[in-house]
Order: C-alpha cells, then sequence, then structure tokens
C-alpha cells in the first residue's frame, strides 16, 4: 500500500499567531515535525499543506514538499481532503499535526500498519495512558474502546465515570493523529456535522455518529503539542537539550 504523510500548517492561530513558523532550538517549528515524519519508514511522500504562502515559502526553502491550499476550509479534514484529491494513487492517509515537533517516526508507522491485514478498517488513531491532572481538562479528550479496540466514544469529559473503583479500568488519552484510507477520507469529509460532535466540538465523533469504525491503538508516546507560549517554551527547553546531547555524543 502506498501511504502518503500530510502536514496540515494552517498559519492562524488565536493563542500562537503564525505558529508554523515559531522559531525553536533554531528553526521553524514545521520543519521540526517535517523532519521528524520523514524519519518514518512507510511514508512515500511527507507533505505539508499549508493555506499561507509564508509556510509555503519556509518548507521550500528548506527542501520539503508542500501545497497551498484553500485558506477557507472549516476543519483541517477538509483541507485533507484537498490534498487527498491530487493523490489517486494513494492508498493511506496518514495525518500528523502541524504543532507537534516531537512525533515518534514509529507511531507513524504504527498506524499506516493497521491498515495491512484489515480491508475493512476505514480510520485509525491513537491513544496514550492518561495523567491524573489532566483527568477534569476539557482539552485533554479521553476516549474509551470496546474489547476490540475500537473506539465507543471520545469525549472532554472523564469516561469512564469512576462510580465503582476498579483498578483494571484506565482512563487514555486522544491522540489526534490519524491515519485513514483515501476514499473513505474523500466520503468523511462531504459528510454533514453531527449533533455529538458539534456539542463536544470534536470531529472525529462525526465519523462515530454515521455508523464508521476507528481503530485506536495504544502507545506509550506522550504528546506535547504547541498551542500556547509555555508549551513553546517547554518543547523549545527539550529540543534545545536533545541537540545539545546529540552534539557531545
Amino acid at each position: 500500500m502506498k501511504v502518503l504523510c500530510v502536514i496540515p500548517a494552517r498559519y492562524s492561530s488565536t493563542r500562537l499567531p503564525g505558529k508554523p513558523l515559531a522559531d525553536i532550538a533554531g528553526k521553524p517549528m514545521i520543519q521540526h515535525v517535517y523532519e521528524r515524519a520523514s524519519q518514518a519508514k512507510r511514508p512515500a511522500t511527507v507533505l505539508v499543506a499549508t493555506d499561507h504562502q509564508l509556510v509555503y515559502d519556509t518548507v521550500t526553502a528548506f527542501g520539503g514538499q508542500v501545497m497551498l491550499t484553500s485558506p477557507h476550509h472549516p476543519t483541517g479534514t477538509d483541507r485533507l481532503a484537498e490534498v487527498a484529491a491530487h493523490y489517486p494513487d494513494v492508498d493511506i492517509i496518514v495525518n500528523v499535526q502541524g504543532d507537534e515537533p516531537l512525533i515518534e517516526p514509529q507511531i507513524i508507522d504504527d498506524l499506516a500498519g493497521a491498515f495491512d491485514n484489515d480491508p475493512s478498517l476505514s480510520m485509525a488513531t491513537l491513544m496514550t495512558t492518561m495523567e491524573e491532572n489532566e483527568y477534569n481538562n476539557p482539552s485533554a479528550v479521553k476516549v474509551v474502546t470496546d474489547l476490540n479496540g475500537y473506539a465507543l466514544y471520545f469525549s472532554r469529559s472523564l469516561i469512564p465515570f469512576p462510580r465503582v473503583k476498579n483498578e483494571d479500568i484506565k482512563v487514555y488519552k486522544h491522540l489526534g493523529i490519524y491515519a485513514y484510507r483515501r476514499d473513505f477520507l474523500l466520503t468523511y469529509a462531504k459528510l454533514q456535522p453531527t449533533p455529538l460532535e458539534k456539542s463536544e466540538s470534536l470531529e472525529q465523533l462525526r465519523a462515530l455518529e454515521h455508523g464508521y469504525r476507528i481503530k485506536v491503538l495504544k502507545t506509550d508516546f506522550k504528546s506535547i503539542g504547541v498551542d500556547t507560549a509555555e508549551d513553546l517554551e517547554l518543547v523549545n527547553r527539550i529540543l534545545i537539550t536533545r541537540t545539545t546531547k546529540e552534539v557531545h555524543s
């Protein structure tokens, strides 16, 4: 199967304007994401999809592949679908957010691999064990799955509710990294928004409400997405430390 890794990079951000170009350890954030994603083995191509000329020019300058997409897309899925329409020979599209400079290449390969022996699978994503201090944080999205690892529900509220204490039950945090079959992605982008999706402001609920299954893989990867100036400072420290260690080794 041919795999395309797409990194949507929207320029505007309420909390962090020009976020894809924010400097982290001497490089723009989008370059860090691109270089990390390019270390994955499964994608034949890694591509940045952006709505802004400055991001386009930046990616071109460091030698990355980039596509200028419409600035009017209401969701990231719509931007992804625009890219998919230009790649008819691709089977699987992995969506890595442009604010994940610490993305692990292996999880891109893991998501792509979920489709290898399951022709019925349309969509896959990730979850990791949630820290207790995030239980009541609505920005930390929770997910519960059935016994076969398919999503039952995603929520900003705590799920499952601990009515009865059970040490076997864990709270899982959803990581917003997705993989889709190309044909499904084009269908998914055309589906009408659904009641639960609008209530929770979680686009993935649209797939569940329309009756599609989402495979959720467990990972130990702890995502640090850059949404605020504080996130940017934290990731900057991590990458400077990592770079310093690599130089000295």
